[in-house]
């Protein structure tokens, strides 16, 4: 094995390889230290001999790349046992076999290539035509067709995994019930980036995330669980890179069990990886004491190694056709569903199990409580169809670790048939795109058209989603099928608009990334008010009804069934300056500006408001699908609507663009008040008989045109006139004897 020597680093020749192990004894993949020393397993199904390469300090400073030829084992596992290995150690492998690019056989034994068990890393890759199996230029682009194998040894750019302790299983989980769960989700390093009362060197780390002042902040919101954009270890693809910019979000993995070390503090990162990893935990830890729950955006639908033309860190230098998956009739081809150049295999096992493994680790070692999957479609594919059952979500959601824990799906990727919003199976939930899109065409879009003189829409598809969605998640064999709490509602996310700029430009202004302004949905449904958002401050007029519209949106959010997920900063008015794919923006555009105006102080203290409603009073969290009739000894309905004029609505009128008002009432059954839901989605201030109910008074308790919560709430008896401000919505009720919040 011929190599260049690379500076710092000394060769010593290979040494015979070590006895075999038992042939009975259990793969264990990975690195697992052992009484005397370190056992090592890695799958290369199609590999003709691996190489355990173990890095070591030398007396003079220098590294030791000390290499050892492991052993062949049933089914392309190849293993080795290493006597006096310790916790600390770095280790890579490389891997030889037949190098036939057109049969996706890409072996290259001058390539360190990753663990995809290890635990902890010690740096990402350093991109370079080193990384690369194949030949290329200064630019990465391939210099001969067909591919050649590029002999540059890879070791001095390449990160490698670090052996370690044993961690102890974390069994103290907050659990929170999906009913009273409210999500939100962030970036740790946007989040605390520049938060004030977090220690300016904490500030954009884990220890950062999980610092009290943050869980405090978190907690006073009304917030139970966190959704942290991805954690995993991940590299910025070389487009990117050669443009100078990174990729902020992390959905480019590179390990599913080491996390990122870039988050951990200086302090972490200058101890070395086992302390970072400890951070990760003192941050799960910390916000656990808190009652908070920590859910995790994982990203197992494809691999930062990117398309057939991609680097070599780890899974295409092990058997790449093991793990991608490739055109039908051209195995040098990938088919790509999720635009990022590869997708994983889910019909492998050994994809299925590396999946599984990497998320049990994060649960029982990590104390996770839940996954949000980044492209789940791509994760329960046979090839290019969708299967409702697949077997990953099949073992995923009936085992014993991760069927307990929160489990969401991102409903859809890039490939055919790729919106399977609805179609998942029990006990997972899905974001529920139908919601942000009706809800923004119900507040942002159709008034932008009434404005103009065009026509809005009627009311039905709002009242679905208010509703919980039954449409979506009533199916199954189970009577009531997955439940309202199985629709995550959101209307913004991480990627789009934040909710201010949905409400403050009509088009993107994404020039920031380089690419034109051509990134980025350019359907959004927004909706600048009349005035485009720019150097030039908008008229107050144009202000107050943007911050109206703010509210509409996160009441309707907040007081709809289902699970709400706010993104971070929206219930402050954050803004990206129009940027709606702040992907590669590692700065002040997606990083949460906590100098605040009193607007948004006041846009702060009514969410916090309306999740302190929605958390004392069970009728605003229903667990069941509303029938729409009578229960036992009731004489109201469970869910009934009214049109303005108080009556049970008609159904001529759902029909009718133009009355776009409605009043929604929900029983308490018996164990809370009666909710009353007033929507006036027209342009007009318009009077509203309200619903007869029980008979009982109702309690106005929040009106989205109060620019803040008000400490007092005017009390209206059964059948009284009142009045909504245009595109406003009200919230009562009854039982004004009771003590509200």
């Amino acid at each position: 094995m011929d190599q260049d020597v690379l500076p710092g680093t000394r060769y010593v020749a290979e040494e015979p390889g070590p006895a075999a192990m038992p042939i009975n004894s259990p793969v264990r993949l990975g690195a697992h230290l052992t009484d005397g020393g370190a056992d090592f397993s890695v799958l290369a199904p199609h590999a003709s001999a691996v190489t355990l390469c173990l890095f070591l300090n030398d007396d003079d400073g220098s590294t030791i790349e000390r290499r050892y030829a492991m052993n062949p084992c049933k089914l392309g596992y190849w293993r080795a046992h290493i006597p006096g290995v310790r916790a600390g150690t770095e280790y890579g492998y490389r891997v030889d076999g037949r190098w036939a690019p057109e049969l996706g056989l890409r072996h290259n034994p001058a390539k360190l290539l990753l663990d995809p068990y290890a635990q902890a890393i010690t740096q990402s890759p350093v991109l370079g035509p080193e990384l690369y199996g194949h030949q290329v230029d200064e630019d990465l682009s391939p210099t001969m067709i067909p591919l050649e194998p590029d002999a540059r040894d890879s070791a001095g750019s390449m990160a490698r995994g670090v052996v370690l302790d044993e961690a102890p299983d974390v069994t103290d989980h907050p659990f929170v019930a999906w009913e009273d769960t409210v999500i939100y989700e962030a970036h740790l390093k946007g989040l605390t980036k520049l938060l004030p009362d977090v220690p300016e060197e904490l500030r954009g780390t884990y220890a950062g995330m999980g610092h009290p002042a943050t869980a405090a902040y978190l907690k006073n919101l009304g917030v139970t669980s966190v959704e942290l954009l991805p954690i995993h270890a991940s590299m910025a693809e070389p487009f990117l890179q050669a443009k100078g910019l990174s990729n902020y979000w992390g959905y480019n993995t590179l390990s599913f069990f080491a996390p990122e070390p870039s988050y951990a503090t200086k302090a972490s990162q200058e101890s070395g990886p086992a302390a970072v990893l400890n951070e990760v935990r003192d941050m799960v830890k910390n916000l656990h004491e808190a009652g908070l729950e920590v859910i995790l955006d994982v990203v197992y639908n494809h691999t930062c190694e990117g398309g057939a033309d991609g680097p070599m860190v780890s899974w295409r230098g092990l058997d790449q056709r093991s793990y991608y998956l490739f055109e039908q009739d051209d195995p040098s081809q990938f088919f790509d569903t999720t635009g990022c150049g590869n997708s994983l295999d889910f019909r492998r096992q050994k994809v299925v199990r590396l999946a599984l493994d990497s998320l049990r680790y994060w649960v029982q070692k990590m104390g996770v409580d839940g996954f949000r999957f980044d492209l789940s479609v791509t994760l329960g594919r046979n090839g290019k169809h969708f299967d409702t059952h697949h077997p990953f979500f099949v073992a995923l959601t009936t085992d014993p670790v991760l069927g307990n824990v929160k489990l969401i799906n991102e409903p859809w990727d890039l490939g055919p048939n790729g919106w399977q919003t609805g179609r998942f199976i029990s006990p997972t939930a899905d974001w529920n795109d139908h919601f942000r899109d009706t809800v923004r065409a119900f507040w942002v879009a159709q008034p932008r058209s009434l404005m103009g003189g065009g026509t809005g829409g009627d009311i039905r598809d709002l009242a679905t989603r208010l509703s919980g969605s039954a449409d979506l998640f009533s199916h199954g064999r189970i009577p009531g099928g997955r439940g309202p709490s199985s629709s995550i509602n959101f209307v913004t996310a991480h990627d789009g608009f934040t909710m201010r700029d949905l409400v403050s430009y009509n088009n993107k202004r994404n020039d920031a990334n380089l690419e034109s302004n051509r990134d980025g949905t350019n359907d959004n449904k927004s909706w600048d008010h009349g005035h485009e958002e720019g150097e030039v401050q908008a008229p107050r007029a144009v202000r107050e009804r943007r911050q109206q519209t703010l509210r509409n949106l996160m009441g309707t959010l907040i007081l709809s069934a289902g699970t709400p997920m706010i993104t971070a900063g929206d219930e402050i008015g954050r803004t990206q300056n129009g940027n709606n794919n702040s992907y590669c923006q590692d700065n002040e555009i997606s990083w949460v500006n906590w100098d605040l105006e009193q607007w948004q102080t006041d846009l702060h203290d009514t969410v916090a408001y309306l999740l302190k409603i929605r958390s004392k009073h069970k009728v605003l969290r229903p667990d069941h699908f509303y029938t729409e009739g009578l229960a036992a000894a009731e004489n109201v309905g469970d869910l009934e609507w009214f049109d303005a004029e108080g009556a049970n609505m008609p159904e001529h009128k759902w029909f009718d663009s133009k009355r776009r008002i409605v009043q929604m009432l929900r029983s308490g059954r018996g164990v809370d008040g009666d909710a009353l839901i007033v929507v006036n989605g027209s342009l007009d201030r318009t009077e509203v008989c309200l619903p007869n109910g029980r008979e009982t008074s109702f309690e106005l308790l929040w009106d989205s045109s109060w620019p803040s919560p008000r400490s007092t709430h005017p009390v209206y008896a059964p059948n009284a006139m009142t009045s909504l401000e245009p595109l406003s919505i009200q919230l009562y009720l009854s039982q004004p004897e009771h003590v509200w919040p």
